[in-house]
């Protein structure tokens, strides 16, 4: 079973364990039909080197507090002693690999690597929505040698974002935040398509801003995509969504934390100043344009959220939709971590334990975790 166990941690500890919670439902269910239940998952970059902060021990002494059972650990994910482990298995067991992508053939998707792998099992479960956008040998390639599913996660990920794309309740709104404008055009034309309004904020609203021709200092802006900006800016509310931009902005020389900051209009941000979050009016125009929504699709944070006081925006604005009636869908690692520390995931109706992936999948992009599932299935 691929699981994303790829969890924050810092000196060992285990700072968010989302992933890991969301993911037990298919282990309990395999459990209880007396499965011995293999996981893999990756941690981290360590490019297929063995690195020893970026080993799944933790990841496995975790999933067995959760599951009040053992899970046993093995230091690799295939070879000699793995097989030994798994030969040693009973049912209901549970084993955590060593991270995939301790070997180079993980992110190549090595057939021979994922050949191996498969060796294993009988049956593939993905329940890795978060590396679905990946074509790795744990997340596809595994798939060519296997009978191939979708796990409980996997399958309420694809429903829930699958119904936003085929079949959107309406009036649908949109909120996208993040730095860079480049890596989601994609999913800005496509949600243009689908919702009725579109809010923008991050660093990406500075390059829309700019593009409407006001001074946005030295903000974060990424002139080679003004065009692609003014495109997106004519676009607006010809036949589909209306974009509604910020009106005011937390401005500071940087994103340094005690930094002394100003909230100004978006039509009078200091030369020397940079946007770093958006102010109080934009909190309430975005919450008043998701007044009466069916729906609310939220994805990236509003400003440098990790460097408080840079983190007022996206705060206020989960404050505010936690008591929305709209039913609020929330994607992306970042945000669902600001929302973790107000204790407000929980609020939401949906929270999507993808970053990319998520993006990807609004974008309407075909994810190699998802097709090599859907392929076998109609085989």
């Amino acid at each position: 079973m691929r699981v994303d166990f790829n969890v924050p941690i810092k000196n060992g500890r285990i700072m968010d364990d989302t992933r890991i919670r969301e993911s037990i439902p298919t282990i309990a269910d395999l459990v209880e039909r007396s499965a011995r239940v293999i996981l893999m998952t990756h941690l981290g970059r360590p490019d297929g080197q063995v690195d020893d902060a970026y080993r799944t021990r933790p990841l496995a002494n975790r999933l067995a507090e959760l599951v009040s059972r053992p899970v046993t650990h093995v230091n690799d994910c295939v070879g000699p002693p793995v097989e030994a482990v798994v030969k040693a298995m009973r049912d209901g067991d549970i084993v955590m690999l060593e991270n995939v992508r301790f070997h180079p053939g993980e992110t190549k998707n090595d057939p021979a690597f994922a050949r191996q792998l498969a060796a294993l099992g009988d049956v593939y479960v993905n329940d890795a929505f978060g590396t679905a956008h990946r074509a790795h040998a744990s997340t596809a390639g595994i798939a060519q040698y296997l009978p191939a599913v979708a796990g409980l996660l996997m399958e309420r990920e694809i429903t829930t974002l699958g119904r936003i794309m085929t079949d959107p309740p309406h009036p649908l709104v949109a909120i996208i935040g993040g730095s860079k404008i480049s890596t989601k055009i994609g999913v800005l034309r496509s949600l243009l398509q689908r919702v009725d309004r579109l809010c923008l904020g991050g660093a990406m609203a500075c390059t829309l801003l700019k593009a409407k021709g006001l001074n946005v200092g030295r903000s974060l802006v990424e002139d080679d995509q003004l065009e692609v900006a003014r495109s997106l800016l004519a676009s607006s509310g010809q036949g589909g969504g209306t974009l509604v931009l910020p009106l005011d902005a937390v401005v500071a020389p940087e994103a340094i934390p005690g930094v002394a900051t100003r909230t100004v209009a978006v039509d009078a941000v200091p030369s020397d100043m940079k946007v770093l979050d958006v102010g109080p009016m934009t909190v309430e125009r975005f919450l008043q344009t998701c007044d009466g929504a069916a729906a609310v699709v939220w994805n990236g944070p509003l400003g440098v959220y990790e460097v408080p006081p840079f983190d007022r925006g996206t705060d206020a604005l989960a404050r505010g939709l936690a008591g929305s009636d709209a039913e609020t869908i929330i994607g992306g690692g970042d945000l669902v971590a600001a929302l973790q520390k107000q204790h407000l995931a929980e609020r939401m109706s949906f929270v999507s334990t993808g970053g990319g992936a998520t993006l990807e999948f609004l974008e309407g992009k075909t994810l190699p975790g998802i097709a090599a599932l859907r392929d076998k299935n109609h085989a």
